[in-house]
């Protein structure tokens, strides 16, 4: 409901006008914030790299511990596909592959009978828990996360990485 305030028409009599927002105002006003919501994250993570280098690991941590969960679930071996030039992460059972940014390096050391191709490995789990172990590197210039699969109980940690 508008607020009316009277003022003069500048002869002296009183008129009323409604004041407050259009409902195009508003409009401009909420395109304007979410175009601006859209720009910022971006712009944060790249001015911030450590930021998006800890949240990769966390993602990676994420996907393997999924992973395990998924051969404890089904009874079944479940894998967690390590694409190096695409930098993706894809687990076994139709789940959809996460993508890791493209502004760092990733490195794989998993089984050898893991290894598809120099591009491709994987960390698979076993409906026991356990694994075929391994460790993948995240790195951006000095900076670095590893996370690595305990083969025996099939823990997933993470922590800074040691080597320069």
């Amino acid at each position: 409901m508008p607020i009316s305030r009277v003022g003069s028409d500048g002869a002296g009599r009183p008129v009323a006008r409604a004041v407050g927002f259009t409902l195009i105002e508003l409009l401009v006003v909420l395109a304007l914030m979410g175009l601006i919501l859209s720009i910022v994250p971006p712009l944060v993570s790249a001015a911030f790299p450590g930021v998006e280098l800890k949240s990769a690991a966390r993602t990676t941590v994420a996907s393997l511990r999924q992973a395990r969960e998924e051969a404890i679930r089904t009874g079944r071996d479940a894998a967690l596909a390590v694409d190096l030039v695409e930098r993706s992460l894809k687990i076994d059972g139709g789940y959809r592959p996460v993508r890791l940014p493209s502004r760092m390096r990733i490195r794989l050391e998993t089984a050898e009978t893991e290894m598809q191709d120099e591009r491709t490995g994987a960390i698979r789990f076993f409906p026991d828990g356990s694994s075929t172990g391994g460790v993948i590197l995240l790195e951006r210039g000095n900076q670095g996360y590893q996370v690595g699969v305990n083969w025996l109980t099939g823990q997933v940690r993470m922590a800074p990485r040691d080597d320069p």
